[in-house]
């Protein structure tokens, strides 16, 4: 059996050994293995023992408990998961047709509204639709369905419900952006859309 010194002693007890090392040091003892001077070995390891507090008291060991928690779906989210209904906030989910009749926009067609609008529609859209909505971004020519000219009077004539509902839920040729962009950014957008289709302009 190897011998044991403090320094050993110290290093395997902040490891968490100290049952081990007082087995190994009293059986060494009650053996005769170890000269005198290593009996401190094991008044050292019964002292840790005896003064060392339980882990639960560690104040490492409650970090996570006093960390503050996030319950799932506390903020409800952009769009609802399948099959599932918000009770406060959030949208339950809804067709182009459905909204086209029910939903109005409630944004105001203020000067911030609709520069935050293009600049929305220039971070998520024009990357396909091209700057202005004309459908001539650099890739429109390598997509399976070309994007169309979004100031077409077919568009226009669309509701704002309508449009909301496109670009939150997308179609086979566009991705949805509902969890993009915020509700209110979404009718931002839609204001921007109407700029663009001469129906609106900055204050």
């Amino acid at each position: 059996m190897r011998l044991l010194n403090l320094r050993n002693l110290e290093c395997e007890a902040r490891n968490g050994c100290h049952w081990r090392l007082a087995r190994q040091c009293l059986g060494c003892s009650r053996a005769g293995k170890l000269p005198v001077a290593h009996y401190l070995c094991v008044v050292t390891c019964v002292s840790i023992l005896l003064h060392t507090p339980p882990a639960a008291a560690f104040p490492w060991s409650i970090d996570m408990f006093r960390g503050p928690t996030v319950q799932p779906l506390a903020v409800p989210p952009r769009t609802m998961p399948a099959g599932t209904f918000p009770t406060q906030g959030g949208e339950p989910s809804m067709t182009r047709e459905a909204a086209a009749n029910s939903l109005q926009n409630p944004v105001s067609p203020t000067a911030a509204a609709l520069h935050n609008g293009a600049d929305l529609f220039a971070t998520h859209c024009a990357v396909c639709h091209g700057p202005v909505g004309k459908g001539d971004s650099p890739v429109a020519a390598r997509l399976h369905l070309t994007p169309p000219d979004l100031a077409t009077a077919h568009l226009a004539a669309r509701t704002d419900g309508y449009l909301y509902a496109f670009i939150r839920n997308g179609s086979s040729g566009m991705p949805a952006l509902g969890d993009a962009m915020s509700p209110i950014e979404r009718w931002q957008v839609v204001l921007y859309l109407r700029q663009l289709q001469g129906k609106e302009n900055l204050p």
